[in-house]
Order: structure tokens, then sequence, then C-alpha cells
């Protein structure tokens, strides 16, 4: 099934990712990522729950469970772009138009700076979540004091968007999460990204 068609589904866990084009770029510096992680607030956090970030200089990973219909409004539209179908990966897009309309508009270029459409993976099992989590966190080499990643947030008691609380239940507690993050995850499907 070709990406584009596939829709996000509530209550549903997704690995979403992507990448500059050519492998660009998309981050130049902390300012960048500060700024996409502000957008990540106004575009994402009101209707996925985040588990666990990485942006890294030319692609980010996200681990997102779409909320319950519950914690969102929706119109009574039901089919096309602006349908209940459509709008999550829609939200996604908008993040991803906004940051690069900004981008584009420091750098005074034109065109996009990620790769169309956006990847995502639909996550069907607590161990594959669990692995994922720990994927995206190592990412960097670094990832211990890593500031663009979700790894911090998690293991501290900082003020955070990440549910916390959730992510160190996957693992039992946060001394286990902290040990899970020390062994080498490798999850072949996204060696090709």
């Amino acid at each position: 099934m070709e990406i584009r068609g596939t829709h996000l589904e509530i209550d549903k866990f997704y690995h979403i990712f992507n990448r500059g084009i050519n492998s660009k770029l998309t981050f130049l510096n902390n300012e960048n990522y500060n700024y996409f992680l502000q957008k990540v607030k106004v575009y994402l956090v009101p209707y996925f729950d985040i588990y666990a970030y990485c942006l890294m200089p030319n692609h980010f990973h996200f681990l997102l469970k779409v909320r319950s219909v519950e914690e969102i409004a929706f119109s009574e539209k039901k089919s096309g772009l602006h349908s209940e179908d459509g709008f999550f990966s829609k939200a996604i897009g908008k993040l991803i138009s906004s940051y690069t309309q900004s981008f584009n508009t420091v750098y005074q270029r034109s065109g996009p700076i990620f790769e169309s459409p956006f990847k995502r993976i639909h996550i069907d099992s607590d161990d594959y979540l669990r692995n994922l989590i720990v994927y995206i966190h190592q990412n960097p080499e670094n990832f211990h004091t890593y500031k663009f990643s979700s790894y911090p947030a998690i293991i501290s008691n900082a003020e955070t968007n990440i549910l916390r609380k959730d992510v160190l239940e996957l693992f039992g507690d946060r001394e286990n999460f902290i040990q899970c993050h020390l062994k080498e995850i490798n999850l072949n499907f996204v060696k090709d990204f």
C-alpha cells in the first residue's frame, strides 16, 4: 500500500521518521532544533502522545500514539483530506511544512528540505515498542547527554511533553529503562532509511 494511503489510526502507536532530501542537513544549529520542537508542541502535542523522539542533523524519529476520539474534537467531514482518516497525517505534514517555510526564510532558499511523504510504521507489540524506544534514543553516539532526544527528559524529573510515566512502565522502572539502553538495538527495517 502506498504510504500516503495509509491512515494513522486512533489509539495506535507509530514510528514516524523522515530525512532531508538526499540526506542533506535539516537542522544546522541549536536554534533550528529548538524551533522544530516548538512546532512539535503546536502541531503534534494536541493530537498525539509522544513516547520518544530524536532529532539528528539530517533526520528525525518520533514514536507517537494517536490520541483517542474522546480527547480530540473532529468536524463532521467523513472523507477527503480534512476527514478524520487524514487528519493525523495532515498534522504531521503541517509540522514539516511550517518548519520548512521558516528554514527557507532564514536561509534564503526555496523548496522542500524533507523527503515526501514522511515514513510511518505501525507498532504492533510491546517488545517492538520497547526496542524502538531504545533504537530512537541510540541514534546519537552520545545519547546519554544528547539534548535533542527524549532520553534525558525520561530519566529526569523535568517538565516534559513526553509520557515519561508510561514509557518507564513499559520497561518496569527507571533503572531497567537505563539498563536496556546500554544494549545495542538493531532494527533492520530502518536500515534502508
